[in-house]
């Protein structure tokens, strides 16, 4: 074990500079990763096995921790997993063999920030270095009911003290002190989106770009310049340069939703950016660089899809690198009174009249009720009665839930007028999804994004449907 040259160490004041470890047994490596680390204004310590390591752990207070996959006493992925454990708010990143993705991807899974292919990219190890600096502290425990209070709007969160939802939250913090790829997955309504923001919000990202994306709802033609942009001249219309989605999101996070639904052409060109970083605008013959953290959700099982045809495994083994799994509201029943009563205090701000609250009877109700559209079911059932109830106090009559029991005997109905009038089952589900597509394009007032967000399904799904069902945007 040994440190950076005594002159350069020297000239630098230790107790401010950034402490950085690096474990490699390639004295070519530790030298080249040291000068670069020592003209960024980092003091640098050595070790060449996993053991020197450990001691300079023990012995020493680190900003960042860089170790090769090969050592002689061992793997690097022991020394990731020994300073997840003993040191959580250490960020480190693995030097791994050019090529070797499954050593990254499993360096990513076991709790490490980041990977290096070799050989070593100067630009990309600044870059990581950079990153790995300006993560924020890690929240403790102690401090974890004041950000889930609603007066604390400083940062989003998901509301609950439910063993599910503290388990989420600690995943969620666990995630953004990485740069993995991450698939979110959950039923509609769950809060997926709001888990991708905290994980931004609390990654060393959180200064850059957060770019949602729908991928349901671009249409196919639109899909490459919108995903990559365009340069002047490129077609018909392309009057200037046009930066798209990864050029948007460079140096931040790139959020695809439903990203189940891109067409299997994109997505090709979407595991070529993944792989390279980097993007080739529409009539542009370079490529440039990107730097995008890639977070996917869908409300579709993409294994499932993977099974059938419709999604790239390759693709899925890249953009699914670690799964964060959204539990249902039915699962979380101990959270509903606390995640009601801010909504509640939210919407009443938003259409200014005096607050609300739910009487016990209205509680009570909530919280046994199934709440198959979750989060969002639960706001719309919310918005619903402060629109049309104009008391202080709301009841269990207010909130007009719909039982359990009602929804099954109304299935059953369904079963019995197909069996009664002879009536085809695919014909009669066409007749409900039709008046069901209708009556949200009535209350959307024809807006189809709205109406597939009522109905909880995409606007390309949406689009789908109107064209079979052969209705147009009006009728």
């Amino acid at each position: 074990m040994y440190t950076t040259d005594n002159k350069v160490a020297s000239s630098r004041d230790n107790h401010t500079s950034p402490h950085v470890l690096i474990v490699d047994d390639e004295p070519d490596i530790i030298e080249l990763l040291e000068l670069t680390l020592a003209r960024m204004g980092m003091h640098v310590v050595s070790a060449m096995n996993i053991n020197d390591a450990k001691q300079s752990l023990q012995s020493n207070q680190f900003q960042l921790c860089l170790t090769d996959m090969h050592l002689p006493d061992g793997n690097g992925l022991d020394l990731v997993k020994y300073i997840v454990n003993h040191c959580a708010d250490l960020p480190v990143a693995v030097i791994t063999a050019y090529g070797t993705t499954e050593n990254a991807v499993a360096a990513l899974k076991a709790g490490a920030f980041d990977y290096l292919a070799k050989p070593v990219s100067l630009k990309q190890l600044r870059s990581l270095v950079k990153s790995a600096l300006s993560l924020p502290p890690i929240i403790q425990a102690e401090n974890e009911t004041e950000i889930t209070t609603p007066s604390k709007t400083t940062q989003r969160t998901l509301l609950g003290e439910s063993p599910p939802m503290c388990q989420l939250r600690a995943t969620i913090e666990k995630l953004s002190r990485s740069q993995a790829a991450v698939y979110v997955s959950g039923e509609s309504g769950s809060g997926k989106e709001l888990a991708t923001r905290m994980i931004h919000e609390r990654s060393a990202r959180r200064e850059q770009a957060f770019v949602p994306v729908n991928c349901g709802a671009i249409p196919d033609n639109l899909m490459e310049s919108e995903f990559f942009g365009y340069k002047k001249g490129a077609f018909t219309g392309a009057d200037k340069d046009q930066n798209g989605f990864f050029q948007a999101a460079d140096g931040g996070t790139l959020f695809l939703d439903e990203v189940a639904d891109l067409p299997l052409t994109m997505q090709v060109k979407l595991l070529r950016v993944i792989q390279e970083k980097k993007v080739r605008r529409i009539g542009d013959t370079q490529e440039e660089q990107v730097d995008v953290r890639i977070i996917s959700a869908s409300h579709k099982k993409l294994n499932a899809c993977v099974a059938e045809g419709q999604f790239r495994q390759d693709l899925y083994y890249r953009l699914n690198v670690i799964e964060l799994n959204m539990p249902p509201l039915r699962d979380m029943q101990e959270d509903i009174p606390l995640i009601a009563e801010t909504i509640l205090t939210r919407l009443c701000e938003e259409m200014g009249r005096p607050s609300c609250n739910l009487k016990k009877d209205a509680m009570t109700a909530l919280t046994q009720y199934d709440f198959p559209g979750n989060v969002r079911e639960l706001e719309n059932i919310l918005e619903r009665t402060l629109a049309l109830c104009s008391d202080e106090k709301i009841g269990r009559h207010e909130l007009q839930l719909i039982p359990k029991e009602t929804l099954q005997n109304t299935v059953d109905d369904a079963i019995q007028v197909v069996s009664s009038q002879g009536l085809p089952l695919q014909d009669y589900l066409d007749r409900l999804e039709k008046e069901s597509i209708v009556n949200a394009l009535e209350q959307s007032k024809y807006n189809r994004t709205a109406a597939a967000k009522t109905l909880g399904i995409t606007v390309r799904s949406m689009r789908y449907r109107m064209e079979r069902l052969g209705l147009n945007e009006k009728k």
